[in-house]
């Protein structure tokens, strides 16, 4: 049977899962909720890549993002970082959509899935 690793798990979730060289992550939410959807999402972004890092994998290996906006009229503030974290290389199938949220406070949360 394939080994399944789960790291920084609790009652609910892990913040990832690896998988047969697939990297599942939670979805990621700022910590600093004071900040503007562009602080947000700088901070949510910070969270994947070191997430990415600790399982052996970065972002030029990205398969697919789900983007979670309390508003979606911030998506072109969060497009503008999103575009200038990813690159060229890597490009995920992605789906972004408006949502609510568990905390009004957080304006977006990104679930991404890579391979090593």
């Amino acid at each position: 049977m394939a080994k399944i690793t789960r790291m920084g798990s609790n009652q609910i979730l892990s913040n990832s899962v690896e998988y047969h060289n697939f990297v599942f992550l939670a979805g990621m939410t700022a910590d600093d909720l004071s900040q503007d959807i562009s602080g947000q999402t700088r901070q949510v972004l910070d969270k994947i890549d070191a997430a990415l890092e600790a399982n052996g994998t970065d972002k030029s290996r990205l398969l697919n993002a789900q983007i979670w906006l309390k508003d979606i009229r911030d998506r072109d503030a969060m497009n503008k970082l999103w575009v200038a974290w990813l690159g060229d290389e890597g490009r995920p199938a992605r789906a972004c959509v408006q949502a609510n949220m568990a905390d009004p406070r957080h304006l977006v949360e990104i679930m991404v899935n890579a391979c090593k």
